[in-house]
């Protein structure tokens, strides 16, 4: 008799929401703040290995831009000449020196427009490329981690480092630093200028640098404290507006949306308040900027118009040096409009080098090894756990010792109570973990031995969570392998039982499933991924509480699918309703990571054990 009605267990041992960390998270856990550790140099590291394969645009780049500074700051020295030597040669009707001069000035302006525009466009493709490859790099690297990784780390802050910290850094490059590079070309070009001009306007000058680089030193420390913690803020309200969005459902069923908007009104208000500290940090920094150029321009316009008039400086010198005084000066309030850019760039770049330099927790073996054929007629493989164990890094030790052999082609449900360590047990093997102790073996060969598309090869995992991607069923389904034909896609589709509502749906299997497969139910997504899994012909097929989401005629459907497709093949279910069992070769019972009873399903009931306890009183509820 077949009544899938009774629930064993309702939740997984380990808490592994997506985005945020388990609760119980020790102290002081680097997961639980924003800022993932970031070894020394990290950063460093990370900007070269992005410019080292642009290295000769960026040469490139450089040159044009050394050669548009050098026509730029032409101009005042020819003003110079042009009053000090053109002006009276025209006194005496030689206009050869003014109109030499004037065609100079036209061709310096052509010249500083040109390089401008070929500086421009050779730069922002380097900006461009240099983007490109940090948002694939962090894209990658976030597959690659771990799934340990991803219980811990936010989905909300991974989209803060490749959106909002990316978007940082293609500010500083577009505008930032083509900024301070003409800044410090500027500096030192007008700075040896003015010294050749007159010295003493030069000394003084020069002098002036002196404040400037107290006030700026003094500004990078004080910004990069408060664009660390604006950086921080910025990826609290992403969590907290992805988090809310993806648990709409939860959120409009328990009335959270109140409780949902103090929350982020609190986050919202602590961003606002980073944006005004940072805008503060800039004002005094603009303040002391002008009072410090101002001053300066003062005393040597001043003692300059002094050395005029009495004959020791010529006037065409001092027309030369106010204009490049006020190209030196200008730029000023620039400069920190760049160290804005520069402090909220590096603390990006900060972030998202500490999480590029995560390291997976599982980790592809050096030298990997191949399963050996398999044996026999049926696809299954003998699965071996060797004094495994194990424990979260939020919590005590889950396995303390488990020892156990699952032969080729046999079915193995899993019961227990919430924390028996039944979905653990899954995860090892399917190796979204590693044991801390012992081996878990594939027909001998120890699973970190294997590389991981061998791995997946042979064993596949039906979650809870029928997570479906946006497209087409029949792309869904593929998923297992890629290469199917429409055929094979409906074969699946067929064995699993899904065929029918699939050819119902508008477009049959070439209907848009939507975001997370939200344009049909529960039940069918299930379906729909256990046709994938069947499609990916495992030789160890794991189901952890996979029949949860199906009403009873789905899930009697998929069972009489099920007694077809296992045979032979190696199954382990973590049984979440008592009707699962029936498809069972042999029921394991667990309590605290031990196995405290085993035999087929009728010994159990038989018995006096814990299961025959769920089993009677399943019994009981369907009188």
């Amino acid at each position: 008799m077949t009544a899938p009605t009774t629930t064993v267990a309702t939740a997984d041992d380990q808490p592994d929401g997506p985005d945020g960390p388990p609760p119980g998270a020790a102290a002081g856990d680097p997961f639980d703040r924003d800022t993932l550790p970031t070894p020394p140099g990290a950063t460093a590291a990370l900007l070269r290995s992005l410019l080292a394969p642009l290295r000769a645009r960026v040469a490139v780049t450089t040159l044009l831009l050394l050669l548009q500074q050098a026509a730029v700051q032409a101009g005042p020295l020819l003003v110079a000449y042009a009053i000090d030597s053109a002006v009276p040669a025209l006194r005496g009707h030689d206009r050869g020196p003014l109109v030499a001069v004037a065609v100079a000035y036209l061709l310096c302006a052509v010249a500083s427009g040109t390089l401008q525009y070929a500086f421009i466009n050779t730069s922002a493709r380097v900006n461009q490329d240099v983007l490109l490859d940090l948002r694939g790099r962090i894209f990658r690297h976030a597959q690659a981690l771990s799934v340990d990784f991803h219980e811990r780390y936010t989905s909300g802050r991974l989209i803060s480092r490749s959106t909002t910290d990316v978007e940082s850094l293609r500010e500083l490059l577009d505008e930032g630093l083509q900024e301070l590079v003409m800044i410090v070309l500027s500096s030192v070009y007008i700075s040896a200028m003015l010294l050749w001009l007159d010295l003493g306007l030069g000394a003084v000058a020069v002098a002036s640098f002196m404040p400037l680089y107290v006030l700026v030193r003094v500004y990078r420390r004080r910004a990069g404290e408060v664009y660390r913690v604006r950086s921080t803020a910025i990826a609290s309200v992403i969590v907290k507006f992805v988090e809310t969005m993806n648990g709409i459902r939860p959120v409009r069923a328990f009335r959270r949306e109140a409780a949902n908007d103090a929350a982020f009104r609190v986050l919202n208000r602590r961003h606002e308040r980073t944006n005004g500290d940072a805008l503060l940090e800039m004002a005094r920094y603009v303040v002391g900027s002008r009072l410090i150029a101002n001053t300066a321009v003062a005393l040597i316009v001043l003692w300059g118009a002094y050395r005029v008039a009495g004959g020791s400086l010529e006037l065409g010198v001092l027309a030369a040096a106010v204009l490049y005084l006020r190209r030196l000066y200008d730029p000023i309030d620039r400069l920190g409009m760049f160290l804005n850019s520069w402090q909220s760039a590096a603390a990006s770049l900060e972030k998202i080098a500490g999480l590029l330099a995560q390291t997976p927790s599982v980790p592809e073996p050096s030298a990997p090894v191949q399963l050996p054929p398999l044996a026999g007629e049926h696809p299954g493989r003998e699965v071996v756990f060797d004094g495994v164990r194990f424990g979260y890094r939020t919590g005590g030790e889950v396995l303390p010792r488990f020892d156990l052999t699952v032969p080729a082609g046999q079915t193995v449900a899993v019961v227990g109570s919430t924390g028996a360590g039944k979905s653990t047990l899954a995860k090892l093997l399917a190796r979204f973990y590693d044991p801390s102790g012992g081996r878990v073996l594939l027909d001998g060969v120890d699973l970190r031995d294997l590389a991981v598309p061998e791995l997946r090869r042979g064993v596949v995992m039906v979650t809870q969570e029928a997570f479906l991607f946006s497209g087409t069923v029949a792309e869904n389904i593929a998923i297992g392998r890629p290469d199917a034909s429409r055929e094979q896609i409906e074969r699946a589709a067929k064995a699993i039982g899904a065929h029918d509502f699939i050819e119902a749906l508008p477009d049959g299997y070439d209907t848009d499933v939507r975001k997370r497969g939200g344009r049909i139910s529960a039940g069918q997504r299930q379906l729909v991924a256990f046709a994938r899994a069947l499609l990916a012909d495992p030789a160890v097929l794991i189901l952890d509480e996979a029949t949860s989401s199906l009403d009873i005629p789905g899930e009697r459907a998929v069972q009489r699918a099920m007694a077809t497709v296992l045979q032979g093949r190696t199954a382990v279910v973590i049984a979440h309703r008592l009707s699962t069992v029936e498809i069972a070769d042999r029921v394991l019972v667990m309590e605290h990571g031990r196995i405290v009873e085993d035999g087929t399903p009728d010994e159990l009931i038989e018995g006096t054990g814990r299961f025959a306890d769920l089993h009677r009183a399943w019994r009981d509820s369907l009188a």
